[in-house]
């Protein structure tokens, strides 16, 4: 049974999403306050976090900050984010820090199961062997535990991207435009488009210490995509 903490003030919205993701085999919690949230967070060690955005005491955009920059603590938790009337602005925003999803309010129950299935079959799920990968001089991926290292040091990825990453070392040298980044990925609205996959490669690419000038992973090819660039070893 998975466990899924809710973190929203709706008290009304908590009930109903409960009672609902129960009929799935989930067992949720709900906290109304970041605060208890955080309390949750350490006791249950949820599989997922769902965050709403507007919330007292601090924004989920702070909470979403707070929890991947203490990755040590709270591991890959993957984050969906709700936020309200569908803001793209709030959406960039939650991508940029580090949450897997997000889904605007309001939204149909069974979209929310769907894309809670999706993130924890990406989160726990990897059937991929390694020898699938090539490699790649200073960086080794361990799709059965699903870490990532680069020059020897542990790095901390998202699930989503880590899922660009595999994609990316599954096809080298291969140019991925946007449109085919959004449709493997999948689970981000196509509403952002090249936006949303900017950020995605942006975060990627700030983690393993590469830069779009000098490209040792992930090149951009202009007018194109991205291409994957990594010298085999």
């Amino acid at each position: 049974m998975k466990q899924i903490l809710i973190i929203d003030d709706d008290e009304k919205l908590g009930q109903l999403l409960t009672q609902y993701l129960e009929r799935y085999d989930m067992q949720v919690t709900v906290a109304h306050t970041p605060s208890k949230g955080f309390e949750a967070l350490k006791r249950s060690k949820p599989d997922l976090l769902i965050l709403d955005v507007m919330l007292p005491e601090k924004d989920g955009f702070e909470i979403c900050r707070e929890i991947r920059a203490k990755s040590a603590v709270y591991g890959h938790l993957p984050i969906m984010m709700l936020t309200a009337h569908g803001e793209v602005t709030d959406r960039i925003v939650g991508l940029e820090l580090g949450a897997d999803d997000y889904l605007p309010k309001p939204f149909e129950p069974r979209e929310l199961v769907a894309r809670i299935t999706n993130i924890l079959r990406r989160a726990g799920d990897d059937t991929r062997p390694s020898s699938e990968l090539p490699a790649i001089e200073g960086l080794e991926v361990d799709t059965s535990r699903r870490t990532v290292h680069l020059d020897g040091e542990l790095v901390e990825l998202t699930t989503m991207e880590y899922e660009l990453l595999v994609l990316f070392m599954q096809s080298p040298n291969k140019t991925f435009t946007r449109d085919e980044l959004m449709n493997r990925l999948r689970g981000i609205d196509a509403e952002l488009f090249s936006r949303a996959v900017d950020t995605l490669v942006s975060r990627l690419r700030h983690k393993l210490k590469d830069t779009s000038k000098t490209p040792r992973f992930i090149k951009t090819v202009w007018g194109r995509g991205y291409t994957f660039v990594g010298q085999l070893k």
